[in-house]
């Protein structure tokens, strides 16, 4: 008889049943990024869309045929709680005005959840959520994929390996060349929408910073409404200076004509330059899925788009590990399932709602603010 560990069944123990998830939204968030992670996660199953769009409706089924549907999120909270029509997890990926609201009324009725980033439009409110989410005993996470982009991972290997030396500046660009508005409610500037690069873009760019350099004691900020017709900021410039000694310098743009490198990191050993995005987006827009049979593999980026470490004249090639997207959900399984931490954390996310809070206001007075 072979033994087994605590922690492996025996080869005749059924597998648990799937998670089952509620997607409330399908639009790019829930379109691109949400349903097709949460459907290619090994213990989840993408089981209700939210949406009474009758074209998302068709879009969600051509891909999921076995999916649900539910005209509203309350649909959602008379399902929580187990039971043979159970739900495990609600994932709100609905407009950022919604995240507070749904979040709030998913946790009440003892539903876990993961919220699309920003998860509030201050740290207050999400601290608020972290509390409601402590006090019921659940699960409360935000979705920061780019976590798992190729240029972070690959960054933080060599963080890890000394390679770089102390770092003295992070500079990160989030860039895009649109010059004309696509409108919706992401370029608003009603408040209540919280659109905008710097909550939109920004969120990616701080959260990164932070993950990366611990926590920030200052902030100065610009921000601009630069195209014509254009609500709300466009171009956005944030300095954040750690509390270990690290400024971390970082443009958030749909303004930008040429594109800058997307990391330039420069430490007492060594810098490292990278150009041009993660694939993992682009792939997922063009209906590729993790998993699927594919000449490179998932998240891999061609050796041609390798970004350079070194110093003076000493420079080499970087090789850029593979971006892994489906780990965050594979992290929400292990946290449901036993107890883990999940891969985000609402107290995460919190600190860099403080950035961005502090960023707004340093932009609107024109001053430096200490946190």
């Amino acid at each position: 008889m072979t033994a087994t560990t605590p922690h492996t069944p025996p080869p005749d123990t059924p597998s648990p049943a799937p998670l089952r998830v509620g997607l409330i939204g399908y639009g790019l968030a829930g379109s691109v990024f949400h349903a097709p992670l949460i459907a290619a996660t090994e213990g989840l199953v993408l089981d209700t869309v939210v949406t009474a769009n009758p074209e998302r409706r068709e879009q969600a089924r051509a891909e999921f045929p076995e999916v649900s549907f539910a005209d509203s999120a309350e649909e959602l909270w008379a399902r929580a709680g187990g039971g043979p029509d159970g739900l495990d997890l609600a994932v709100i990926a609905s407009p950022n005005k919604t995240h507070v609201s749904l979040a709030t009324a998913a946790l009440r009725a003892g539903l876990p959840v993961v919220v699309d980033k920003p998860v509030a439009g201050t740290a207050a409110e999400a601290r608020a959520l972290a509390s409601l989410a402590e006090e019921r005993g659940l699960l409360l996470s935000v979705f920061q994929n780019r976590r798992w982009d190729n240029d972070f991972l690959t960054l933080r290997a060599l963080l890890d390996g000394g390679e770089l030396g102390d770092v003295q500046r992070f500079e990160s660009r989030f860039e895009r060349w649109r010059p004309k508005p696509k409108g919706g409610w992401r370029e608003s500037g009603a408040p209540e929408e919280i659109g905008g690069l710097l909550y939109d873009l920004g969120s990616h760019v701080v959260d990164q910073a932070l993950t990366l350099f611990g926590p920030a004691v200052r902030v100065y900020a610009e921000s601009d409404v630069r195209r014509p017709g254009a609500e709300a900021d466009d171009d956005t410039f944030i300095a954040v200076t750690h509390a270990g000694g690290v400024r971390s310098h970082l443009w958030v743009s749909a303004t930008a004509a040429r594109l800058g490198p997307r990391f330039r990191v420069l430490g007492s050993r060594a810098g490292y330059v990278t150009y041009g995005l993660d694939p993992q987006e682009a792939a997922l827009r063009a209906g590729t899925r993790p998993g699927a049979p594919g000449p490179e593999g998932w998240g891999v980026e061609p050796e041609s788009q390798w970004g350079t470490v070194g110093a003076g004249d000493e420079v080499r090639p970087a090789p850029s590990l593979p971006g892994d997207y489906p780990a965050y959900y594979a992290g929400i399984a292990a946290a449901l399932r036993d107890g883990t931490p999940p891969p985000v954390t609402a107290a995460e996310a919190a600190h860099a709602l403080d950035v961005l809070e502090a960023a707004r206001r340093s932009a609107r007075e024109g001053v430096a603010v200490t946190l």
